[in-house]
């Protein structure tokens, strides 16, 4: 690799070439990039300093900063400044998101417009649309499996009509956020298809075997991930003539890290897409970007090493654009994407809280506290600068993978437990007293792992109780819906609800008549939205309006209190009740309590819950309710209804 004199000599040659100004038009970016400069190059030289061309490899890395940096628009660059004069611009509690399927929520990018008003009544102004990019129908895996990564699917429009739905929004205040499929490509993508032709150069973009020595080797030590659909890593292509990597599907060829001309054509397009105009790029999968023999394939250090990388990269040329890590692993593997070291808070921004999210669904089917309480010593390690992304569900399934010992410490067998978990989610489960209607979601019988689909509702009862037409079980689902969402919402971090939530949609069986999908029960919990039933929201006493409302007025009272911005401020109540899981968010002097019953009877708190936290005798504000309640030893117990919550701020 070149010494720092030289790759200042190159850099001066690159900007003379490009006609960037350092002193004038430049000045920021020039700035940005000799700041990032030192760790770009350090980072880069440990991937891939002992590659043969190394030296022009890193060059056309910064000539890729430069080019990106050249055309970004003007307004995105104002853009950016006006995100880094307010410091971290993603920790604000005024932040509230939504994931959705255009096609499925709008019909498409150019009808998207017209469903932005829904969106500013409930008081979101995030949105995540799920995979735009082309992928071949049949073979998607909801857009997953990518064949052209600058090119809009025609079934959602057209680039022009992605790029003016962000215009539109960021007219509005509003932020949008887009997917990366980092791992894998479809092979139905242009490098795929010449790997097929017998271009050794594409070849090399895909971890390819002539026979199934090596295969083997990686198979003796890599788990599978989806066993029912898609058991083994390995698929063998009949056009090639070689065995091809294929963690996910044997559609989704698994792209080679360790080749840099993969690395500079994939940083290429994040930059593109932060030339798009994102606010929020959500990378898929980044735990199996980088594979060895002998591992597990996933959350190698290699991996966080190339997120490093894009991530200072990023800030030098898009630096507006966040980066979120979809790692769905282990608690402690997850705060490893926050960065570790010198790098703490400079890998990615964003990370799911999958966690807590599984552990939610925990505790409303177990109706207790404990297995959640255990986890808290690793989530609250997260490093201030950095966020969750919090949620009730999300397109994908609810996994339980929090940890064994999460589990024994509270009383219970770990493999016991998440078997009663299952069967309660499970429509076929053992159960049957159980009001949820689930499905498991890639059961494996050598383990006895699984997950399970569902929408929040007819997880939550809804579905069932709709069928039986039982009101007071109606309204205990609705109940159940509100609890659920308004923990993810205070819990901390950008809450991001999924599509249809906000007005209780149950699950969709259609998709079981749909060769595309029929082989994936996630689809239960992606509806085709009807905005005749999203209109009955209007309608006062309708499931549509009570949940509707009540998840609009959760949004205002997060936006209306600052302390609810992420600012590493959540501790844990002590578990004087074991059904209630109360946590404290402070800011200076301000402090609110946000207490949730997860039984289904009524709940006691003692007031030394309070008194342990500092509170003594006091009158305090409930925000849900706009009601006060009394604390101290004349008033001794606060009482939750059955699946109750309480967001309480004490009176001055």
């Amino acid at each position: 690799m070149y010494p720092e004199s030289i790759i200042s000599e190159k850099i001066h040659q690159l900007f003379q070439e490009h006609s960037i100004d350092p002193a004038k038009n430049d000045k920021a970016f020039a700035e940005r990039l000799h700041s990032h400069l030192p760790k770009i190059h350090r980072l880069f030289g440990e991937i891939y300093g002992g590659c043969f061309d190394a030296e022009q490899q890193f060059m056309d890395l910064l000539r890729s900063l430069i080019l990106a940096h050249k055309s970004r628009e003007s307004g995105l660059k104002k853009r950016d400044q006006e995100k880094s004069e307010k410091g971290v611009w993603f920790l604000s509690n005024q932040l509230a998101g939504m994931s959705l399927y255009v096609d499925r929520f709008a019909g498409s990018l150019k009808t998207m417009p017209t469903k932005l008003s829904h969106l500013e009544e409930l008081g979101v102004n995030f949105l995540h649309l799920m995979p735009i990019f082309e992928s071949p129908a049949g073979e998607s895996d909801g857009g997953y499996a990518v064949s052209d990564f600058r090119k809009v699917d025609p079934r959602f429009g057209t680039l022009e009509d992605l790029i003016s739905l962000r215009k539109n929004m960021h007219s509005q205040g509003m932020y949008l956020m887009l997917d990366i499929v980092l791992n894998h490509t479809s092979h139905h993508h242009e490098w795929a298809q010449k790997a097929k032709a017998g271009d050794s150069y594409f070849q090399d973009f895909f971890y390819t075997y002539s026979n199934r020595s090596i295969p083997d080797e990686f198979e003796r030590d890599m788990p599978e991930i989806f066993p029912e659909s898609a058991p083994g890593n390995f698929t063998w292509s009949e056009e090639m003539g070689k065995w091809v990597m294929t963690v996910f599907h044997r559609y989704q060829w698994d792209l080679n890290y360790t080749n840099p001309n993969v690395f500079r054509a994939m940083l290429d397009t994040v930059l593109f897409y932060g030339n798009l105009g994102l606010d929020l790029l959500r990378i898929d999968a980044p735990a199996f970007i980088w594979k060895q023999m002998g591992t597990s394939c996933q959350n190698l250090p290699q991996a966080h090493m190339l997120l490093r990388l894009i991530k200072q990269c990023v800030q030098v040329a898009t630096p507006g654009m966040a980066l979120l890590g979809e790692a769905i692993v282990a608690p402690k593997e997850i705060m490893k994407y926050f960065g570790t070291g010198e790098f703490i808070a400079q890998e990615c921004d964003f990370a799911y809280n999958a966690t807590q999210m599984a552990l939610q669904w925990d505790m409303l089917a177990s109706g207790e506290t404990r297995v959640m309480l255990n986890a808290q010593s690793e989530i609250l390690n997260k490093p201030y600068g950095t966020s969750w992304i919090t949620y009730t569900r999300c397109h994908d399934d609810i996994g339980l993978g929090y940890d064994d010992y999460m589990i024994a410490q509270a009383g219970k067998d770990p493999y016991q437990h998440r078997k009663f978990l299952k069967e309660y989610y499970s429509f076929s489960g053992d159960q049957w007293m159980s009001p949820a209607r689930g499905a498991l979601f890639s059961s494996n019988p050598k383990t006895g792992d699984a997950r399970i689909s569902g929408t929040l509702a007819s997880l939550c009862g809804l579905e069932k109780a709709l069928i039986e037409g039982n009101g007071p079980a109606i309204d205990l689902s609705i109940q159940k819906i509100l609890m659920m969402q308004a923990h993810s919402i205070f819990l901390g971090g950008l809450p991001m609800l999924f599509y249809g939530d906000e007005v209780g949609y149950t699950n969709d069986y259609s998709y079981q008549h749909d060769p595309g999908k029929s082989y994936d029960n996630r689809w239960m919990h992606r509806p085709v939205i009807d905005w005749e039933k999203v209109n009955r929201k209007k309608v006062e006493g309708t499931v549509e309006h009570q949940i509707f409302e009540g998840t609009k007025r959760l949004l205002q009272i997060r936006k209306e209190n600052e302390l609810f911005s992420d600012l590493s401020n959540i501790s844990w109540m002590s578990p004087h009740n074991i059904h209630v899981a109360g946590l404290v968010r402070r800011m200076g002097n301000e402090r609110m309590y946000c207490l949730f019953n997860f039984s289904d009877k009524a709940s006691y708190l003692t007031w030394y819950a309070f008194r342990e936290q500092g509170e003594g005798a006091a009158m305090l504000f409930d925000h849900w309710t706009q009601s006060e309640v009394e604390i101290g030893p004349d008033h001794e117990y606060l009482i939750l209804e059955p699946y109750g919550f309480r967001v309480l701020e004490p009176k001055n």
